[in-house]
C-alpha cells in the first residue's frame, strides 16, 4: 500500500475524523473509555431583548472544564460580570465532577483578572503574537495543588 502525505487549508471532515478518532482511541488506551467525552458548557452574557452581548464558552471533558471562548464587551467591563460569570462556569464544571479549568490568555487581555480568580500560570509562550505573550492558566477545583510537590 502505498501512502502519501499532503498539505491542506481545508481538510475534509473525513481527514479530520480520522486524527480524531485516532487520537482518542490512542488516549483513551491510556485514561480509561469516555474519558474524552466532550459536554459544551456556555455563559451568556444578554441585553435587556435577550441578545447575547457576550460570554464564556467551553466544553469539559478530562476531568477538567476548558475554557475556550471568553468576552465581555468593554462598557459591560469591571461591573463584576466576569467574575460572576467565570465562578458560574466553575461551579457547573465541580457539578459536572471536574476537578479543574484551564484556559489561555494574551498579556494584552486579563491575566491579571484570572490571578485575582486563583489561576496560576502552567505555561507561557513568548512572541505570540510578536510583542506579546500567550499564557496557559489552570485552578484546581478540588483543592489539590496543581503541581505534585
Amino acid at each position: 500500500m502505498m501512502t502519501r502525505i499532503t498539505l491542506e487549508d481545508q481538510p475534509a471532515p473525513a481527514a479530520r475524523d480520522a486524527v480524531w478518532n485516532g487520537l482518542r482511541a490512542f488516549n483513551e488506551a491510556h485514561s480509561g473509555p469516555g474519558s474524552f467525552d466532550s459536554t459544551p458548557l456556555s455563559v451568556v452574557l444578554r441585553d435587556d431583548s435577550g441578545a447575547p452581548l457576550g460570554g464564556l464558552v467551553g466544553r469539559s471533558y478530562s476531568g477538567w472544564l476548558y475554557v475556550e471562548l471568553f468576552h465581555i464587551p468593554a462598557e459591560h467591563r469591571r461591573a463584576g460580570l466576569g467574575r460572576e460569570m467565570l465562578t458560574m462556569a466553575e461551579e457547573e464544571a465541580a457539578r459536572r465532577g471536574c476537578i479543574g479549568v484551564r484556559l489561555e490568555t494574551y498579556s494584552f487581555q486579563a491575566p491579571g483578572f484570572y490571578a485575582l480568580m486563583g489561576y496560576s500560570v502552567v505555561g507561557r509562550l513568548q512572541d505570540c503574537p510578536p510583542g506579546h505573550t500567550r499564557y496557559s492558566l489552570a485552578k484546581r477545583l478540588d483543592g489539590a495543588p496543581l503541581e505534585a510537590p
